[in-house]
């Protein structure tokens, strides 16, 4: 009996570890360190040759990258329906600046990879690789600022980064999709017919949607299109009306469902199995190279100038208005935080460069040089800037 809360004292503080937004980030700050010690370790080869070994006909890293990563995407496409229909995206005013903020984040750091590499050709394919915000990630760095930074630029980035995945997501399906299977892309078509059709016949239990789904991801995975792509699309047809009021909506349910197994475990999987790089043969060279410049660069420099120019520029024009008790001091730090792009610019990366190592690693480099110095300088400037002080405040004081 005297061993009970010492047992309890553990678990109660892992239960609400885990119950935290942000939490998710630092778990998949600690697997992309652990992939960067390991792959520099004297246990590097097994690391490399584990990812590579086959089972039922895919490496484990293709399982990872191509099977888990369709978990998350269905978490992810979860999340942007909820947040369409009935959440912080759900009316126009509400869509209108983080929507103008992503589209900016999104556009100028293509432009300044482009920049970088057009004499360049070959990794011209890249140009996608730091459009992306790791909510994760930022959301992380921004939790350890506690009440110096307003709820309003929390929903204002957590806005921002669900609109960014949405643009991922289309670019991925748009300009990533390599030679089609007509039959496959045909038989997907007619698997995703049936879930639409389930919806509009108001089926509300969820095992249909995910056998269909299991069916679903293996003819997108046969057809050419990126398999993740599957994850979304089914997300698109899990219904969200209310039935019974004492039961959750299906997609509810699911997104509860996954709101631990995603974060803890499948995108720190990924992290980890992606993450690692080797040192061994780094040079100057590579670090310099116009493919990891675009890369730091357009998430570091893109990302302010993209977020916080476009932001200021709505906000100038009346279009849209500073979130409430936020300084523009604190819009550019979250601009500065919106530079953290790990895990959707690592798996765009993998995409644009598929069968090159070598580019690879350079985009890796890019991808956690500018991710590092974004969240450092974001941290710093919000760390020292203060609230906005709202005239309804004044009146209170």
């Amino acid at each position: 009996m005297l061993q009970t809360p010492l047992i309890r004292k553990p678990v109660l503080l892992v239960t609400e570890f885990m119950r935290g937004e942000a939490s998710g980030g630092f778990v998949l700050m600690a697997a992309a360190a652990l992939a960067l010690i390991v792959a520099n370790s004297p246990i590097s080869e097994l690391y490399f040759e584990s990812l590579h070994t086959y089972l039922a006909g895919l490496s484990v890293l293709h399982w990872i990258n191509d099977g888990l990563m369709a978990i998350f995407f269905l978490f992810v496409g979860l999340e942007i329906k909820r947040e369409m229909l009935v959440g912080q995206l759900s009316s126009w005013p509400r869509r209108i600046l983080p929507g103008i903020g992503a589209f900016g984040g999104m556009l100028v750091p293509a432009l300044i990879y482009i920049a970088f590499n057009w004499d360049h050709p070959e990794a011209l394919r890249g140009w996608a690789i730091p459009t992306a915000t790791d909510i994760a990630f930022a959301l992380g760095v921004l939790s350890l600022l506690g009440k110096r930074v307003p709820t309003s630029l929390k929903v204002f980035l957590a806005a921002l980064a669900i609109i960014d995945d949405l643009g991922a997501v289309m670019i991925i399906a748009l300009f990533y999709t390599s030679e089609l299977a007509a039959l496959y892309l045909a038989l997907a078509a007619g698997v995703l017919a049936v879930l639409v059709g389930l919806n509009f016949a108001g089926v509300r239990r969820l095992t249909p949607y995910m056998l269909l789904g299991g069916l679903l991801w293996f003819f997108v995975l046969k057809s050419g299109v990126h398999a993740t792509l599957a994850g979304v699309a089914l997300a698109l047809t899990i219904p969200l009306r209310m039935g019974d009021e004492f039961q959750d909506p299906p997609l509810i349910t699911l997104e509860h469902s996954l709101n631990r197994v995603v974060p803890f475990l499948i995108v720190p999987l990924f992290g980890f199995a992606n993450a690692g790089l080797s040192f061994d043969g780094l040079t100057v060279a590579n670090l310099v190279d116009p493919l990891t410049l675009g890369v730091a660069l357009g998430l570091l420099c893109g990302k302010i100038i993209g977020v916080f120019g476009f932001s200021s520029i709505a906000i100038g024009c009346g279009i849209a208005r500073l979130p409430q008790s936020a300084s523009w001091t604190q819009m550019f730090g979250v601009a500065l935080l919106c530079g953290i792009g790990f895990t959707m610019s690592l798996f765009i990366g993998l995409l644009a460069f598929a069968n090159h190592p070598v580019l690879q690693s350079e985009v890796k480099v890019g991808i956690l040089g500018g991710s590092l110095a974004a969240g450092v300088l974001g941290y710093f400037v919000l760390r020292h800037s203060r609230r906005r002080v709202e005239p309804e405040d004044e009146t209170a004081a």
